[in-house]
C-alpha cells in the first residue's frame, strides 16, 4: 500500500476511481447532534462515519451525478431508542444506501484507488451479500467500507491505513 495515493489523479482510461468519505455521524437532534458534529470537527476518528464514493469513468448520459455514494448505517439513526441499542452494544436493524452526488466533497475525501472492472457493478452486488444488522465496533460503517474497498481495489484495511498516514490532518 505504500503506493497508495491519496490526491485525485489523473484518470485512468476505463477504470473507476474510488474514494473515501468521513461526515459527522447523525444523531438526534439537539445536544447529541452537536456533539457529533463538534468530533468530527476536532478529527476524533472513531466518531465519524465512513462511507465510499465512485467516480465511473465514463458517467451515464444525460446525467447531472458525477459520483455515487455506498454507504451503510442505522435505519433509524436519528431515533433515541436506535442510539441507546448502539451504546449498549445490541445489534440494530442497518440498511446500505446508496445515492448521486454532483461533486466530490471538498474535505476528508480520499483517493484510494481505481476497479479494474465496473465498480458501480460490483459494489450492489456487494451490497446483496452485507448483513443488514449493524453493531458498533463489530459490523459497521468501517467494516463496510474496509469490505467495499477491498472488493473494488484488493486494498485491505483501507481505513486504518487512512488513519495511519492522514493522523492531524483534515
Amino acid at each position: 500500500m505504500s503506493s497508495l495515493s491519496f490526491a485525485k489523479s489523473a484518470v485512468t482510461k476505463g477504470k473507476d476511481q474510488v474514494f473515501v468519505a468521513a461526515v459527522p455521524l447523525r444523531a438526534t437532534k439537539g445536544a447529541a447532534q452537536l456533539l457529533m458534529s463538534a468530533a468530527y470537527s476536532l478529527n476524533l476518528w472513531d466518531l465519524q462515519h465512513f462511507m465510499v464514493i465512485i467516480e465511473p469513468s465514463s458517467p451515464p448520459p444525460h446525467s447531472q451525478s458525477q459520483a455515487l455514494v455506498f454507504d451503510y448505517q442505522p435505519e433509524d439513526p436519528e431515533n433515541i431508542f436506535t442510539a441507546l441499542a448502539v451504546l449498549s452494544g445490541r445489534a440494530v436493524p442497518g440498511v446500505v444506501l446508496t445515492r448521486k452526488l454532483t461533486k466530490l466533497p471538498r474535505s476528508k475525501c480520499w483517493f484510494v484507488g481505481y476497479s479494474n472492472e465496473d465498480a458501480v457493478d460490483k459494489a450492489y452486488k456487494f451490497n446483496n451479500t452485507w448483513e443488514a444488522d449493524l453493531r458498533v465496533g463489530l459490523h459497521d460503517c468501517r467494516d463496510y467500507t474496509n469490505g467495499l474497498v477491498e472488493h473494488l481495489t484488493g486494498e485491505k484495511l483501507i481505513l486504518e491505513h487512512l488513519r495511519s498516514t492522514t493522523a492531524g490532518q483534515s
